[in-house]
C-alpha cells in the first residue's frame, strides 16, 4: 500500500510533517492558486506535479474534478462539460498522474448536517442526521430520479472510459456519501458496494474501478473486508480513504481512525492479502484540541493521528 495524503497545490507545513513522518505519496486536488480558469490544462498539472516531486511527494491521484454538475443532471451544457473532462484526463496522462478520484453526486458533494458534533475528548467532527433534512426544500434541479442519474452516468461513461484507455488514466468512482436517498430532492444512486459494482460494469474497462472509501460504505452496513476483496479480486480497486464511522445512512458520525464500527487491523491485513499497492489516505479526520475547526475533516493534528495510526496498522499487517 502506497500511504498518501491530500495536500494543497503549495508548499505548507503538512508537506513537510508528512515527510517526517514517511509519508512519500501525494494526492492533489486541480491547481486553482494558480489563478487560472483552467487549472485542468497540462501545465498547472505538471507544475504541481513538479512541486510535489521537488519535496520528495510523488503526485499518485487527483481527487478534484471541473465542473461537472451540467453531466450529472444531464442537462444543457453536459457535452461541453464532458469535452473539458476529457481534456482534463488527456492531460493527466501527458503529465504522468496515473489516478482519477471522482464522483457522481448531482446538485452537492460529500453532505453533513454538523461540522461540530462532540466526539472522544471534546475532538469535533462531522456527522449526518436524516431527519434534519425531510423539510428541506428542493434544490433548484427540482426531483432528480435514480434512473435520471443512472442514465446520464452511463452516457457520461460512455464517451470518457475511451479517453481514460487511450490516456492510460484509472477512474476510481466514489461512492455517494452519505448513502442515503434522496437529499432535497435529488437521488443518490451510488449507495452500496453492488451500486458501484453496476456502475464500473456500465463500460466494462481495466481503467474504470473504484474508489474505496471504508466510511461511505461502513456507514451502508458493507462489510469493508468483503468489500476489498470483491474489488480486488477484479484488479478494479484504484484508491481507498481509510477513515471510519459510527451510526447507519440516516443518523452516523465521523469517528477517529481507532473508535469507529470497523475491524481496522483486519480491513488493512485484507488488503495485504489481495496485494493492494495503490494508494490509500487518511479522510476526514476530527478536529482537535487547540484547531479552529476552520477547515472540518482536514484539520493539522487529526491527520497526523490518522497517518501514525495507519501506519502502524501496516507494521503490523505486514509482519502477520
Amino acid at each position: 500500500m502506497k500511504l498518501a495524503e491530500f495536500f494543497s497545490s503549495q508548499p505548507s507545513q503538512l508537506w513537510e510533517l508528512a515527510k517526517q513522518m514517511n509519508v512519500n505519496y501525494a494526492v492533489g486536488g486541480l491547481p486553482w492558486e494558480e489563478k487560472t480558469d483552467k487549472a485542468w490544462d497540462l501545465m498547472p498539472l505538471i507544475r504541481m506535479k513538479q512541486r510535489y516531486a521537488d519535496h520528495g511527494l510523488s503526485l499518485q491521484v487527483i481527487e478534484s474534478m471541473p465542473p461537472s454538475n451540467h453531466i450529472k443532471l444531464g442537462t444543457q451544457g453536459r457535452d461541453e462539460e464532458i469535452e473539458t473532462f476529457q481534456k482534463f484526463i488527456l492531460n493527466m496522462g501527458a503529465a504522468g498522474i496515473p489516478v482519477l478520484c471522482y464522483n457522481f453526486m448531482a446538485q452537492f458533494n460529500w453532505f453533513r448536517t454538523s461540522t461540530t458534533t462532540k466526539a472522544r475528548g471534546g475532538a469535533l467532527v462531522s456527522s449526518y442526521d436524516h431527519s434534519l433534512m425531510k423539510d428541506a426544500p428542493l434544490t433548484d434541479a427540482g426531483i432528480v430520479t435514480e434512473e435520471q442519474l443512472w442514465e446520464n452516468l452511463h452516457y457520461f461513461m460512455e464517451r470518457i472510459v475511451p479517453v481514460a484507455e487511450e490516456a492510460k488514466v484509472k477512474l476510481a468512482l466514489h461512492p455517494d456519501d452519505p448513502p442515503i436517498t434522496p437529499i432535497r430532492g435529488v437521488s443518490r444512486i451510488l449507495r452500496s458496494a453492488a451500486a458501484l459494482q453496476r456502475a464500473i460494469d456500465l463500460v466494462p474497462s481495466a481503467y474504470n474501478g473504484i474508489t474505496l472509501c471504508q466510511g461511505t460504505l461502513a456507514t451502508a452496513g458493507e462489510d469493508i473486508p468483503s468489500v476489498i476483496r470483491q474489488f480486488a479480486e477484479q484488479n478494479k480497486l484504484f484508491f481507498v480513504h481509510f477513515r471510519d464511522v459510527n451510526g447507519t445512512p440516516e443518523k452516523f458520525e465521523e469517528t477517529f481512525h481507532d473508535n469507529g464500527k470497523t475491524n481496522m487491523l483486519e480491513a488493512m491485513k485484507t488488503y495485504y492479502e489481495v496485494g493492494f499497492t495503490g494508494p490509500a489516505r487518511p479522510d476526514h479526520v476530527p478536529t482537535m484540541a487547540g484547531e479552529t475547526n476552520e477547515n472540518p475533516g482536514y484539520e493539522l493534528l487529526g491527520r497526523l493521528y490518522g497517518i501514525g495510526y495507519i501506519n502502524g496498522l501496516m507494521e503490523a499487517a505486514s509482519a502477520g
